[in-house]
């Protein structure tokens, strides 16, 4: 079965937590804090497989985790990294960031890898917080929690030029008589369901990728018939070629045609009319296809190759300009610096902290904030106290003032509730 398009949850391993421990030895005097730092936990990291050809193996596991890094231990001996989680994925696949509708990454080549989850950094032991004004801390940290997203996998061919036209125009006949490709040739509507891919060798020794795309009706653009299940396999074509039943089998109008399918690619994203277009008349060998094609060239100024997919007239020509076109057309960029997932850092604006004052109960929120208040050990009074001096030292304290905050009013950090004294 051909899938390309699934989406799925990853997360990232959970550092582990350091630990609060001291070094109790006969005739060592004053041993002090001899807890170890937690590992790091492990990442969710994509790899392209040039093997695969299918996003199936998503529709069975829908959630993939990663490994937590080992706590702390005592003699100082830190816990260890947890392995990074390699997930193989087809050449082509597009990953985004489903709930930010972001691409995080492209992967196109065999053995590129992509973060898409980075795993927690492990919790410092009191031996990381000794310092000369205090020797022997009581203080640890917890493990980060690991990074959950909601992703979307899309899987785009690698073609450099893809066949597009209407249904039934002949671009499954054409892809087998110029290729090895066999797909699935039948007297009616949308006998291609998936994109077909062949290497089309042209006489003087070069060649290239072609996609025979699943056929497109007007309308596809805002999704009907297979809709945008077609466009997405052509986004990476630098090269168009545009099938046309010039023969006119089904009774339509070849330039109408032509039209409604331009019209189509312009309505759809990355500016599919930008790259380069070969018009290829196909079924001259049919009745009627002459004078059709005579007054199609009415119309349209531009080269035309006419051609006969079944009788495997006029092909030669045509894999030619193809090939030449592809030597002189660079990689069209698909995506700018704006649809890009940013990596995250706690910037000087991301630790901005927000209060709200929700029915007399003063809320604070912040993503550095969350960070600090999933690391800190609240079981322990010395890291309580440091984290309250960490909320001071962030202009916490006085923002509550400035807000009007009164002894014995509700503060709410997270899932923290306490009452404020001044």
């Amino acid at each position: 079965m051909f899938v390309d398009e699934v989406k799925i949850k990853v997360t990232s391993g959970a550092g582990g937590n350091g630990i609060i421990s001291y070094r109790r030895e006969k005739y060592i005097e004053f041993g002090g804090p001899w807890g170890g730092s937690g590992g790091n936990g492990g990442s969710i990291i994509f790899v392209g497989d040039e093997g695969m050809s299918t996003l199936l193996d998503f529709r069975y596991n829908r959630h993939i985790k990663g490994n937590p890094g080992e706590r702390g231990m005592s003699k100082g001996m830190n816990g260890r990294n947890a392995l990074d989680t390699y997930v193989k994925v087809p050449l082509g696949s597009t990953i985004y960031d489903n709930d930010l509708n972001k691409v995080i990454g492209d992967i196109t080549e065999h053995g590129q890898e992509l973060v898409v989850c980075k795993g927690g950094r492990g919790g410092r032991g009191n031996i990381a917080f000794a310092t000369h004004k205090n020797p022997c801390p009581a203080i640890c940290e917890k493990g980060e929690a690991g990074t959950e997203k909601n992703i979307r996998i899309e899987l785009k061919v690698l073609a450099d030029c893809g066949l597009v036209g209407y249904p039934s125009v002949g671009k499954s006949t054409l892809i087998s008589v110029i290729s090895n490709s066999r797909p699935k040739i039948a007297a009616y509507h949308f006998t291609t369901l998936n994109p077909n891919l062949g290497v089309v060798g042209v006489p003087d020794g070069r060649s290239f990728v072609v996609a025979d795309l699943p056929g497109l009706i007007e309308g596809a653009s805002q999704g009907l018939g297979l809709g945008l299940e077609f466009l997405r396999h052509i986004e990476r074509c630098r090269v168009i070629v545009h099938v046309i039943d010039m023969a006119s089998v089904d009774g339509r109008n070849p330039y109408e045609d032509y039209v409604k399918i331009r019209h189509e690619l312009e309505s759809y994203k990355f500016d599919l009319l930008k790259r380069p277009e070969v018009i290829v008349a196909n079924k001259m060998d049919l009745e009627g296809a002459k004078e059709n094609l005579e007054e199609f060239k009415k119309h349209v100024d531009k080269e035309i190759f006419p051609i006969s997919a079944y009788t495997k007239e006029g092909l030669t020509p045509l894999l030619y300009r193809i090939r030449d076109l592809l030597d002189v057309t660079p990689n069209f960029t698909m995506y700018e610096d704006k649809d890009y997932v940013q990596e995250y850092n706690f910037t000087p604006e991301e630790e901005k902290f927000v209060i709200e004052n929700e029915n007399g109960v003063y809320n604070i929120k912040g993503a550095g904030l969350k960070r600090l208040f999933e690391m800190t050990d609240f079981s322990s009074y010395e890291a309580t106290r440091r984290f309250a001096r960490q909320l001071k030292s962030m202009g916490i304290d006085d923002e509550l003032r400035r807000l009007g905050v009164k002894n014995g009013d509700l503060v709410k950090i997270f899932d923290y509730e306490f009452e404020f004294i001044d």
